[in-house]
């Protein structure tokens, strides 16, 4: 593919409208839930023409969600091939991580004031069915449980940019999940982070919120670079 970089933007997702804008958000979200769950696996090519000969549509809304999966990182685009699903790295994880680290800190600083118990609640219940869970629902349940927590910062842009991040995150997430002992870990996190919500103790959620994130982004730095090495 050939298109450069500013011939991408204005076919992007943000500019689509009507049913092609429609058609892309639900291809970008199915494709990104085949990468995640590790149906398309690091170096698969993703045809144009058999994408939207799988989804019913023109390459239009094809075109789209690809563009917005590279800008989300899930996909690359190689001279000669076209897009690939882009492959999992230790630098990719870190990167990501230091920046959930700074953006969902800032959010919960300007949410832990406004908190209502009713949005404690809700975290909560999503925290018990985590725990009684099966790992494939941990992930989105895990976003979820976090997102109930930022919202009240009211600040959509940086809500949006830590969507992305978790979107991202997902991916290393059900690798460790999967094969690491790290939930109950993450658990008894979120209990400690409840608690300093319920308080209503700013300081110390943001520190719950912090070592949480980084410890999480190290247990799977070093899962990634052991393998790496073996």
């Amino acid at each position: 593919m050939k298109e450069d970089a500013t011939q991408r933007n204005t076919q992007s997702p943000a500019n689509g409208s009507g049913r092609h804008g429609e058609q892309a958000l639900e291809i970008l979200e199915a494709l990104r839930a085949d990468i995640i769950g590790g149906e398309l696996t690091a170096g698969s090519l993703l045809r144009q023409q058999l994408l939207a000969e799988r989804f019913g549509v023109s390459r239009m809304p094809i075109r789209e969600a690809l563009y917005r999966l590279e800008a989300e990182g899930f996909i690359s685009f190689t001279p000669n091939k076209g897009a690939m699903v882009a492959p999992i790295s230790a630098a990719d994880l870190q990167e990501i991580y230091e920046m959930r680290v700074a953006a969902e800190t800032l959010a919960l600083r300007l949410a832990v004031p406004e908190l209502t118990n009713a949005q404690i609640g809700r975290a909560e219940d999503l925290q018990i069915q985590m725990e009684e869970a099966p790992v494939a629902e941990f992930g989105s349940l895990n976003a979820a449980f976090h997102r109930t927590l930022l919202l009240p910062c009211a600040r959509p842009r940086l809500l949006a940019h830590i969507e992305n991040l978790e979107n991202a995150a997902d991916r290393y997430l059900r690798v460790t999940i999967a094969t690491l002992d790290y939930a109950g870990k993450s658990h008894k996190e979120h209990r400690a982070l409840l608690e300093a919500c319920r308080r209503r103790d700013q300081n110390a959620a943001m520190d719950c919120l912090r070592q949480h994130i980084e410890e999480g982004g190290e247990t799977m730095y070093r899962h990634l670079t052991e393998n790496a090495s073996k």
